[in-house]
């Protein structure tokens, strides 16, 4: 099947972490053209573009920041006419084992800024470019896809900042959003993964403890850690005006069946 996303612009954020790399080989496979967002791991993010056989340009910002995210686009901008589609990937986990009653503000702040108000300040920077008529603008399928959690499905205890900034992307973002985006492109769609545990750098250290994997599998009925290529798949097939042109507002868990209750108690992961 044919995702129609060849030729199109596609603008991925934190596009040098795990996710963001696997997401940008599996757009980079079906012609699209990509603009690498990176905040500080340039060598990663050049040597993905390097790799890519696609139109590609690599592009510093910090999400958090308002002018930083606005130079991004300029740039981006400056060197392709449009930008067809967002995946909303940037964002930060803190490893800390922190309940709320001992976190500092400054943690909560940290984590609100990089995760959800990079994801608000991403989102209004591709839709002013969608509503803008001075320019071509992108192609009436017009999609976001953000990056959430199963954070935001279940919470997570002791990541009160993590699981709450996700939750407010998955529900307060997308489905507000894909009200907006029709607004102003007919077609425009949002729509949102929830990654659970995936095999990447940020979960790495956490994924040393020898119990962790038994104990994240045992609420998953698939028993296993998920590759970024898995969830890298589904960010394109929700992107994708052929294959998901019906779907908006939709939440979608890349988990392995994942459910906010043991479903493999006697073995006693604890």
């Amino acid at each position: 099947m044919r995702s129609g996303l060849e030729g199109q612009v596609v603008l991925i954020t934190g596009a040098s972490g795990g996710i963001g790399a696997a997401t940008a080989r599996a757009f980079a496979s079906e012609g699209a053209r990509l603009v690498l967002h990176y905040n500080s791991n340039q060598d990663s993010a050049e040597a993905l573009a390097r790799e890519l056989d696609v139109e590609t340009m690599v592009v510093q910002a910090d999400v958090s920041d308002e002018s930083s995210v606005d130079a991004m686009y300029e740039a981006a901008l400056g060197r392709f006419p449009r930008i067809d589609a967002l995946v909303v990937n940037a964002g930060i986990w803190i490893a800390g084992e922190v309940p709320v009653h001992a976190m500092t503000l400054e943690q909560w702040r940290r984590t609100m800024d990089a995760d959800l108000t990079g994801a608000f300040l991403s989102c209004r920077g591709f839709l002013r470019h969608v509503a803008d008529a001075s320019r071509p603008s992108p192609k009436e399928h017009a999609s976001i896809v953000f990056v959430a959690s199963t954070a935001a499905l279940f919470g997570e205890e002791n990541h009160t900042d993590y699981s709450a900034a996700k939750a407010a992307m998955a529900y307060g973002l997308t489905r507000s959003l894909k009200n907006e985006i029709v607004r102003i492109a007919p077609r425009g769609r949002v729509n949102c993964v929830c990654p659970g545990w995936v095999d990447t750098p940020m979960a790495a250290a956490s994924m040393e403890d020898p119990t962790a994997v038994a104990r994240v599998t045992a609420t998953m009925a698939l028993r296993k850690i998920a590759q970024p290529e898995d969830v890298a798949r589904a960010i394109v097939f929700l992107s994708s005006p052929d294959l998901a042109g019906h779907l908006s507002g939709t939440i979608m868990p890349i988990a392995g069946g994942m459910e906010g209750r043991w479903l493999h108690p006697t073995e006693n992961p604890r």
